[in-house]
């Protein structure tokens, strides 16, 4: 009963899904946008997506008031590997768009990316397309 307690309770959208939100949200974003966005157009689908009631997932973090820095370790790693792969750029251009837009809310305590800004795309990348892998995944590295 306690494995199942750790998964469920590493299961939530905040925590062990987290990754896997982000994910979606960047798909959905390159499903809209196109593959390589401008920062103007990705700045409007944030506040859009803001303005529709909903959370923008992988920015924010429950202790950390700076960008996490599991994340920036993981951009440059994927500044190394993963360059020319789309979603990867995406992440980048995220980071350089949505903290402002975050900002400008006046709601947001941090309005920097987390690990799961990253983490997921970083799967994703080398094949892994399951995305119920990624909350085991997550909870074997605890």
């Amino acid at each position: 009963m306690g494995k199942i307690f750790i998964y469920l309770r590493l299961a939530g959208p905040l925590h062990g899904l987290a990754n896997q939100e982000v994910l979606r949200w960047l798909l959905q974003c390159q499903k809209t946008l196109g593959e390589n966005p401008s920062d103007a157009d990705l700045e409007k689908y944030a506040v859009d997506w803001l303005a529709s009631g909903k959370v923008i997932p992988g920015y924010g973090h429950a202790v950390l008031r700076e960008v996490d820095p599991r994340y920036t370790i993981q951009v440059e790693f994927g500044n190394e590997f993963l360059k020319d792969d789309p979603l990867f750029k995406l992440v980048k251009s995220c980071f350089r768009v949505i903290p402002n837009v975050l900002k400008a809310t006046g709601k947001v305590k941090n309005p920097w990316p987390n690990v799961d800004c990253s983490s997921g795309v970083i799967l994703y990348h080398y094949g892994l397309r399951e995305f119920d892998f990624y909350t085991v995944i997550f909870g074997v590295s605890r």
